[in-house]
């Protein structure tokens, strides 16, 4: 089970100055968050002042408001209010600019190679009852809340002996805000909790 704490990331300035950026995966992992030799990448951006967003030639964009409350998002001319845990998609290669009227904000971004990727992310809200599992291909971000992750249950072997005992479950372990479960069909993650929680998926284009 892979947990990527947020505490840990290290930023990256906008090269404008009006943000920074913490990486939280890509393929294949790049040497900078800001190069672009990725194929794929998610990152939480703060924003702290109006400006323009970097181009990325030949990528899509996936853009959601995780905190604060208005995102004003400027796309080739056209002025969008992106309110919070409303994913917004776009080119990466359009002239984009962000204004922040009521403050500064901060956004779950997932941006893939159009040709090659396709991202999708999904606010869901969580429940004690019942856990929400994290499947391969998926990311999922705790927003808001408290949550705990546990294995799921191992596949039984075809060699397992009759009077055999199960391995003793996992600990719950617990997750902070921002914290990332990455998910698995071998064994996927289960999260529990109280809270809002968004699930990236990143599917590969049939071509």
């Amino acid at each position: 089970m892979e947990i990527i704490r947020f505490a840990e990331l290290r930023s990256e300035p906008w090269r404008n100055g009006g943000g920074v950026t913490r990486e939280l995966a890509s393929h294949p992992k790049a040497a900078s968050a800001q190069d672009g030799a990725w194929d794929w990448r998610v990152s939480i951006a703060d924003l702290t002042k109006a400006g323009d967003f970097s181009a990325f030639p030949g990528m899509e964009r996936v853009l959601t408001v995780v905190d604060g409350e208005l995102l004003l998002l400027t796309v080739d001319g056209a002025e969008h209010p992106l309110e919070k845990y409303r994913p917004f998609r776009f080119s990466g290669e359009a002239a984009a600019h962000g204004a922040l009227p009521t403050g500064d904000i901060r956004n779950l971004n997932v941006i893939t190679r159009a040709d090659s990727f396709k991202g999708f992310t999904s606010i869901i809200e969580l429940s004690k009852k019942r856990a929400h599992p994290v499947f391969e291909g998926q990311l999922a971000v705790l927003l808001q809340g408290q949550a705990t992750v546990s294995p799921g249950a191992a596949e039984v072997t075809e060699n397992a002996e009759d009077g055999d005992t199960a391995a003793a479950p996992a600990e719950p372990e617990a997750l902070n805000r921002y914290d990332a479960v990455v998910g698995s069909d071998v064994r996927s993650p289960e999260i529990l909790g109280r809270g809002f929680l968004a699930v990236v998926s990143i599917d590969r284009v049939a071509g």
